[in-house]
């Protein structure tokens, strides 16, 4: 881990150092665990989390590196194939969303979505939402059910809905990994989620972050500070930093600047995932290697 990280930046469930809390006793366990593995499999590509990886390398076992994953097998695996359709999503996906995108002008849209489980307060969702209406920026806004907290309902005032009227969408959910590698999507609004990161990552949209639990305060370190593709909101979020964020990653020249750097890891993403790239070459030898140690016969399953 970086010298300078903050103790923000770590994973909630280590902060709190509850030895009562499910996830903290889980990690403890698989982290002892690890060290006794055949191989440890792990969806990043070297390129991406190198430091980290040679630093695991040293303690643990083999270790492979086979992502992006959802673009190893997209590029790898035939489309008729049962395995082409897995995915993570807890959501139906709506494609309405997709239409809508078509024609928008290239970079000209704000993509919100705070993940399948992330809950906010009422305060927070109509913090984002005026800032985002204030940016006067187009935006696609997943407003999952059961986004706020406590809440069965979801519910923005009416004076929303009339600021934004014809010229913004909120859905459900969507295909997010179609939506991020849209051309007219400009920034992503992000809990910081691992998935949506590196689907960030592939689109090329430079992100700005919410950070909400478990390592999503990690993920946004990384993005903000070591990669340099994404800017955070603080916990208290206020509707005047939302619209600032979106205005400095859509106009000004940090944002540029964060445009160029998350091209460059898209490119060593889609290098890694092609066929015969390395990502796909350590899924050829994870089925190998392991298979052979324990079958001793040097056969694997096709």
């Amino acid at each position: 881990m970086p010298k300078d990280i903050r103790l923000r930046d770590l994973p909630t469930f280590l902060r709190a150092m509850d030895p009562d809390d499910i996830m903290f006793n889980f990690f403890v366990h698989e982290t002892a665990a690890m060290s006794q593995a055949s191989a440890v499999v792990i969806n990043t590509w070297d390129e991406l989390d190198s430091p980290l990886l040679d630093a695991m390398s040293k303690l643990l076992p083999p270790i492979y590196t086979v992502g992006p994953l959802h673009l190893t097998v997209r590029n790898n695996v035939p489309e008729e194939s049962p395995l082409a359709g897995i995915g993570s999503n807890l959501w139906k996906e709506e494609d309405a969303p997709l239409r809508w995108l078509d024609g928008r002008p290239p970079r000209s849209v704000v993509y919100v979505n705070f993940g399948s489980i992330t809950v906010m307060s009422k305060e927070h969702l109509l913090e984002f939402a005026w800032g985002l209406a204030n940016t006067g920026y187009t935006f696609l806004w997943n407003v999952r059910p059961d986004l706020v907290k406590g809440d069965d309902e979801t519910a923005l005032p009416p004076e929303f809905a009339m600021a934004i009227e014809g010229r913004s969408m909120l859905s459900t959910w969507c295909p997010q990994e179609k939506v991020l590698e849209h051309e007219a999507v400009g920034v992503f609004l992000t809990h910081s989620g691992w998935n949506s990161s590196l689907e960030g990552i592939c689109g090329a949209v430079p992100m700005v972050c919410w950070p909400f639990f478990a390592e999503q305060q990690t993920n946004c370190r990384y993005k903000c500070t070591e990669w340099g593709i994404g800017m955070e909101i603080g916990d208290n979020v206020r509707r005047t930093e939302v619209e600032a964020m979106i205005r400095e990653v859509m106009e000004e020249e940090k944002g540029r600047e964060m445009r160029r750097r998350v091209i460059e890891l898209q490119k060593s993403a889609v290098a890694s995932a092609r066929p015969g790239g390395r990502s796909m070459h350590n899924v050829d030898r994870l089925i190998q290697e392991r298979n052979f140690l324990l079958f001793g016969d040097g056969n694997y399953l096709e």
